[in-house]
Formats: C-alpha cells, sequence, structure tokens
C-alpha cells in the first residue's frame, strides 16, 4: 500500500485548474429519485453538485464502467491521513479530502475513519470537503483521560477537535456509536450543525429501551455484541464482490491487528455504550432548531433494531430511509449506497441547508465557485487548510457500480 492507502500500483494524477469543466445547470424539479436511479454514480454526482453549486467545477475523472460488462478506468481523489496534535497535546486522527462545505464523518464502535475511505472518495465530488475524526481509543486518537466512560466526554473531545481544525460548521453523519457522538454534540451546540445524518445510529428509544435492559440484565448486551460480531465478520462480500472484499479487507487489516494488539482501548468505548443515558432529548433538540435530520438503517441490522430509526426520525422531526437487506455494517459493504443516498438528499432539504449557509457566508449558491465557497467557510490559517491534500486522483483498474440496495426515503413521520 501506497502512503496515501491506495495499492501500489495506481497512478496518482494531479488535477490542475485546467482540467476542471464548469458544470451544466441541473433543473430538475420534476425529476424523482427513480428518474435519477438509473444514472451512473459519477452522473449522480454531478447532479447532486449542480443542485447546490451550479457554476462549481468538476475535476474530470476519467470513464467509467457501470460495472456489468466492460472495465473502465475509475478515478478516486486523494485521501490524505494526519496525527493532528490539539493545544492541549491531545493527538487525534484526522482522515481529509476535497474542497467546499464540510462534512464530518465519525465511524462506528470498533472502527476508524480512514476505513470509509472508499464511501468518503465519492462524497467529495458533490462539492464537500470530507473530514473523518477517530473518536478517542479508536485509530490515531489517543483515549480520554478520565477513560471515557461516558459520550459526553467523546462528544466534548470532537467539538475541540473541530474547534481546533478551524470548522466551525458542518454537515455531520456517524455510524452507529458514531451517530450518537454527533447527535449530542450538535445537540449541546446546535450552532454546529448544517444537517444531520444518523447511519444504522445507536440513538433512539428502542436503542434507550435495550440499554436500560442491559443494565438489568447484562446477557441482553452480551447478545447485541455477539451480533455485532457475526455482522462484522460477515460484511465483506466475498461472493457477491470479491473485489470490494479484497479492498476492504485491505482497509481492515491494520485495525484488526492494532485492536489485538491494544485490546484494552476498547473497554472505555464499550463502557460508555453500556452506560448511555436517553438520546430523546437531544432528538427533539435537533428537532426544535430545524436542524435537517435524516435516519438511514438496514432492514438486517439485528444489532441495532429498526425500531431504533424509526424513533429517531420521529423525534428529530426528520427523513427516515429504510435500505433493503442491509446489515449493521453496510456502508463498509457498498461504498456506493450512502453517497447515493446523499446525492438525493441534496436535492431536498440537505441542499436547501447547503445553499443557505454559502449564503450566510456572503455568496450566491448560483454563482459560487468551490475554492471561493473554501475560502469563506475555513479562515486563512485554519490547520484543516493546510491539512487537506490537493485535488488529486488516483486511476485505479476498478469498477465503479451501481448501489448494491436499494432504499427508500420516507418524509417525517408524525410524532
Amino acid at each position: 500500500m501506497t502512503e496515501t492507502g491506495f495499492p501500489d500500483d495506481v497512478t496518482i494524477i494531479p488535477v490542475t485548474v485546467g482540467h476542471v469543466v464548469p458544470l451544466e445547470p441541473v433543473y430538475d424539479d420534476d425529476e424523482s429519485r427513480e428518474d435519477r436511479s438509473h444514472l451512473l454514480p459519477r452522473e449522480r454526482a454531478r447532479r447532486a453538485l449542480s443542485s447546490v453549486l451550479p457554476e462549481a467545477e468538476m475535476p474530470v475523472v476519467g470513464p467509467e464502467s457501470d460495472g456489468a460488462a466492460e472495465r473502465g478506468l475509475v478515478a478516486a481523489p486523494r485521501l490524505a491521513r494526519h496525527v493532528f496534535r490539539m493545544a492541549d497535546g491531545h493527538e487525534v486522527g484526522v482522515t481529509v479530502s476535497g474542497r467546499g462545505v464540510p462534512l464530518v464523518m465519525v465511524h462506528g464502535f470498533t472502527a476508524e475513519g480512514f476505513l470509509y475511505a472508499q464511501t468518503l472518495s465519492r462524497l467529495v465530488s458533490m462539492g464537500f470537503k470530507v473530514v473523518a475524526i477517530d473518536t478517542a481509543n479508536h485509530g490515531s486518537t489517543q483515549g480520554l483521560p478520565s477513560g471515557g466512560a461516558n459520550f459526553g466526554e467523546y462528544a466534548r473531545l470532537l467539538g475541540r477537535a473541530l474547534d481546533e481544525l478551524g470548522i466551525e460548521q458542518a454537515f455531520f453523519v456517524g455510524h452507529s456509536m458514531g451517530g450518537r457522538v454527533i447527535t449530542q454534540l450538535c445537540a449541546s451546540e446546535p450552532e454546529r450543525a448544517l444537517g444531520v445524518i444518523l447511519v444504522d445510529a445507536i440513538v433512539g428509544d428502542a436503542w434507550d429501551r435495550l440499554v436500560n435492559v442491559g443494565r438489568l440484565f447484562p446477557p441482553a448486551m452480551a447478545g447485541v455484541v455477539v451480533l455485532l460480531a457475526l455482522d462484522a465478520m460477515t460484511t465483506p462480500p466475498v461472493l457477491k464482490n470479491p473485489e470490494q472484499a479484497l479492498k476492504l479487507g485491505r482497509l481492515l487489516a491494520p485495525t484488526l491487528v492494532g485492536h489485538a494488539v491494544r485490546p484494552w482501548r476498547l473497554l472505555g468505548p464499550a463502557v460508555s455504550i453500556l452506560r448511555s443515558r436517553g438520546s430523546r432529548w437531544m432528538l427533539q433538540r435537533l428537532a426544535q432548531e430545524e436542524i435537517p435530520v435524516v435516519a438511514v438503517h438496514g432492514t438486517r441490522d439485528f444489532a441495532v433494531p429498526l425500531q431504533t430509526a424509526k424513533d429517531a426520525a420521529r423525534q428529530a422531526k426528520g427523513e427516515f430511509v429504510v435500505i433493503d437487506g442491509a446489515n449493521h455494517c453496510w456502508p463498509l459493504r457498498d461504498p456506493e449506497t450512502l453517497p447515493a443516498i446523499v446525492s438525493d438528499l441534496l436535492h431536498g432539504s440537505f441542499g436547501q441547508a447547503y445553499r443557505q449557509a454559502v449564503r450566510d457566508h456572503g455568496l450566491e449558491p448560483d454563482l459560487a465557485r468551490l475554492d471561493e465557497v473554501e475560502r469563506a467557510f475555513y479562515p486563512p490559517d485554519a490547520p484543516i487548510r493546510a491539512m487537506t491534500p490537493k485535488l488529486e486522483f488516483a486511476r485505479l483498474t476498478a469498477r465503479r457500480r451501481r448501489p448494491a440496495y436499494s432504499y427508500d426515503i420516507k418524509p417525517a413521520l408524525p410524532q
């Protein structure tokens, strides 16, 4: 593997200003999600970006195959990994790529940000600077001095890291445990959030009840741990997509080795899950602040019940996305589905939030370009600007496929 995380045989191709093309605005008010579902991933991303920033430029990323017959060259933007040392000396793992409005992603229990590299790279082309931050005791982030036995400390650490990186506002995406962390942060400091996407997150009344039962009857939570372990083991699509299984295996290997060498690091996060308190007030606060929220959940997530996402969407007055046949770790199993969902959301409430955020920073969305958005959203001396790699793409002899899962976006559920 190269230092950038790509296989050794890739070619890194710098993308300069001369290699970008202005987008033709896509006015598709009458176009339904079903009308876009047949599009290849790159075209979906192009239309999503055009819907929020019509004058933005999209890098030319080479030919693309639909994954059915021919193998086309696919370009993936380079992601840079850093260990960021904060003012108090605490080290935090950060993965970053792209230009535009910040999108902060927080991983699930036992994972780390770079495991989502394939998904993150696809979100770059929608006008986001994607920033994945490792939570305490995961990846390259040090543990908390107190041991990290409650989620409030994880949320505060995430907030401090964003402040020192120079990210004042962002869209947030949280998977599993990461969903709880971003919910608590955004509920406590709602001015940070432009929108929140909860991916099989451990928030909602159904999850809260399960934790309460676990306190009285610990084997109940032990069963959840077993289900999560089985889910993780069956995540690589060995039979259906061996190519993706190999890529995911390469990403997972360092993480698994780290857990084997230092298993005690997971004790704090595990205890915080077992001791987590009710999340209803957090979700209701997001609703009160009118922050766009969408709860995304797989129908075959047996560890975190589907009802959890329904409860979360209802309490937050947000949208609810059901992914047919998806397990708990589906974002790792298929890197195409979440970007497809985000592209659809950008044609709705999240696109409105994106455009309003650009407008609030003194720019006109219909005229703004990505370099202008970059200057408006981050102070000149913001560390995250220096940490972001140049817009380069690794040209891979791999296939981009349409999303492996079908999904249904439902409107806000009644209280």
